[in-house]
């Protein structure tokens, strides 16, 4: 039985020369990099490494685009990328092999740097930056077949491995990468209202039963006639006149005893002695 063995040999040439042919935009620069190893620091070595960086320019920019539409212009990108082909240029070594496969990783990471560290409106935890990322890869490969339904946390954490508390971390970082304006406007009719509408404000009241709770103590400490005149003058709303005729005493007395009852409450409120309220009276 006869084999075409052509048919075999030229696909099995095909499949090498794909899995070995360089990019268009990685240029044969190992002469230069021969050069640039053995100038000092000068003039002339720094025209050669310009010339590296020019040559590998539209390399950085092609993996800059893979970051496109992440909330980050393109333009910004390109020159985080370009950054990183510079740290590439000046820490390779022409005996490490290809510069094409040390510069892809190091252009690469260097942009992810930028997004972890730059590009996040709520500063969140390394940790959580990476479940985050896990759980955005699972999402897209859950729903890569058409007509896929949204993956539940369940689905994402048996897809990963996670736990499902994991998982919602993760989908709670997903929205922390922007922030939203507390002026949006959360409706779209003629009467909308913002984010700060919606949120509380301070109760004053709060300060009330601090207030109130403070002086309990202060109130307990007190003679019985004293906390009767101090009911009917802030309670019950009576004047010093009609206090002084309940008790049969002046109502310059009265007047006295409210002064020196709540200047006692509050020193023991404020945490002071009783001598020091009796001298605030005074």
């Amino acid at each position: 039985m006869l084999i075409d063995m052509s048919t075999s040999s030229s696909g099995t040439q095909a499949k090498t020369t794909a899995s070995t042919r360089r990019h268009d935009d990685a240029p044969d620069t190992a002469d230069l990099f021969a050069r640039l190893v053995t100038l000092e620091d000068g003039p002339e070595r720094e025209a050669v490494r310009d010339e590296l960086v020019t040559a590998w320019l539209p390399m950085a920019h092609r993996i800059a685009g893979r970051f496109r539409d992440r909330g980050e212009s393109i333009e910004d990108l390109r020159q985080v990328a370009a950054l990183g082909l510079v740290k590439a240029i000046d820490r390779f070594a022409p005996e490490r092999g290809a510069f094409e496969s040390y510069a892809v990783p190091t252009i690469t990471g260097e942009v992810k740097r930028h997004f972890r560290d730059r590009m996040w409106a709520l500063r969140v935890p390394r940790r959580i930056q990476e479940l985050r990322n896990k759980v955005r890869v699972a999402r897209r490969e859950l729903t890569q077949t058409p007509g896929s339904p949204e993956p539940s946390a369940a689905d994402i954490a048996a897809h990963t491995g996670l736990t499902e508390d994991e998982v919602n971390s993760g989908l709670e970082a997903l929205e922390s990468f922007s922030t939203l304006s507390l002026d949006a406007e959360l409706s779209g009719d003629e009467d909308g209202y913002s984010l700060a509408d919606t949120l509380g404000a301070a109760d004053s009241a709060y300060d009330v039963v601090i207030d109130r709770e403070a002086a309990k103590e202060g109130l307990r400490h007190l003679p019985e006639r004293d906390r009767a005149i101090l009911y009917l003058r802030y309670f019950e709303d009576m004047t010093q006149s009609r206090i002084a005729d309940r008790f049969g005493i002046s109502q310059m007395h009265v007047s006295r005893l409210i002064s020196r009852s709540c200047a006692r409450v509050r020193a023991e409120a404020l945490g002071q002695s009783a001598g020091d309220g009796r001298a605030a009276a005074a």
